[in-house]
């Protein structure tokens, strides 16, 4: 006698539904192997990223409190300032971190294994494979670097303009706020993973791609500042210690070596124009009078400058990553293995 199995389906009521499988999805394929192979790396991503919120978050309050309890500012505000000035410091590095100990052993580390070499003999593609390798990884660090630049800014707001101390232009606030931390970021990542496709080896790629990352940083606290639209202000009331100086608007940053001298032309003389005279206040004068000079001129950036400039910046960097991505993609569909 054969013993048959009940299908639910068939032994069910007319009109009564099919029980479902309580079972929750789970994560498949690429997906897996890439979280499986990562796990341990974006997991510290995600709690370093949990708990610098965290502490901002509580550094932000002890600072509203400093505020609520002083009439601007008051005495310790630079204590304040200072932390957050660290802070922004110690989170320029994440482009590094990302670069270096993420973007690096990202493909390196499967290509000295022979783990891409079993991957790709299989059902998957190497283009898929490729997507999936740097797709998640790439969103976590975006996630990340966004969500800390926005604490940081929301922190940051409540002194920004008390603070004379913090220069906008700092790239300890100006790389870590608005787009530019995940631009940033991401840009550094992608170029350690086409590092590490290159070369094949996990530790070289993260040395090499070290000092790539340093070499973009030096390029961008170059260039950075040629992004904004510098402006002017001059006087024409003379020069000497009574003369009136140029006033910049709020939070405006001066660029330059500093204050010109401004000619009855419309020209302009660099601060050193007849410096040898600087001892004797009359030679002094005279020289400068025989230059036809009567007043300063000053160059700055304004404070609204600073959004466009972030922009510019972070499309750049974004564009530089498509470019890299794409060539990752290329390369790696023909010559990975």
């Amino acid at each position: 006698m054969s013993t048959l199995t009940a299908d639910p389906a068939r032994t069910a009521p007319a009109g009564a539904r099919a029980p479902r499988s309580r079972r929750m999805p789970r994560l498949g394929g690429p997906v897996w192997l890439v979280w499986r192979q990562h796990r341990a790396a974006l997991w510290t991503l995600l709690a370093l990223t949990l708990l610098t919120a965290l502490a901002m978050v509580h550094l932000r309050g002890e600072l509203t409190n400093h505020l609520a309890a002083s009439v601007r500012g008051g005495p310790g505000l630079e204590q304040h300032v200072g932390r957050l000035f660290s802070v922004g410091s110690y989170l320029g590095y994440a482009p590094v971190l990302a670069g270096v100990l993420i973007g690096a052993p990202l493909v390196a580390g499967d290509l000295e294994t022979g783990t891409a070499k079993l991957v790709t003999s299989q059902s998957v593609s190497r283009l898929r494979w490729l997507t999936t390798k740097l797709v998640m990884p790439a969103a976590l660090i975006a996630l990340s670097t966004t969500l800390l630049g926005a604490v940081f800014t929301w922190w940051w707001n409540p002194v920004r303009s008390q603070a004379d101390t913090l220069e906008w232009t700092s790239s300890a606030l100006f790389d870590v706020t608005g787009p530019m931390p995940a631009a940033y970021a991401l840009l550094t990542f992608t170029v350690g993973a086409a590092v590490g496709m290159l070369l094949r080896r996990t530790l070289v790629s993260m040395v090499v791609t070290l000092g790539i990352v340093v070499a973009i940083g030096v390029v961008w606290d170059r260039f950075r500042l040629d992004l904004g639209n510098v402006l002017s202000v001059t006087t024409d009331t003379g020069v000497g210690p009574d003369a009136r100086q140029p006033e910049l608007p709020a939070q405006a940053v001066q660029q330059g070596q500093g204050t010109d001298f401004l000619t009855d032309s419309g020209a302009r003389l660099d601060w050193t124009t007849c410096l040898d005279t600087m001892e004797n206040t009359r030679a002094h004068t005279a020289c400068l009078k025989s230059k036809h000079v009567i007043g300063y001129a000053a160059d700055y950036l304004p404070a609204s400058e600073m959004q466009p400039m972030q922009w510019l910046g972070a499309a750049i960097m974004l564009t530089a990553t498509a470019a890299v991505t794409t060539f990752i993609i290329i390369w790696g569909r023909k010559r990975l293995l």
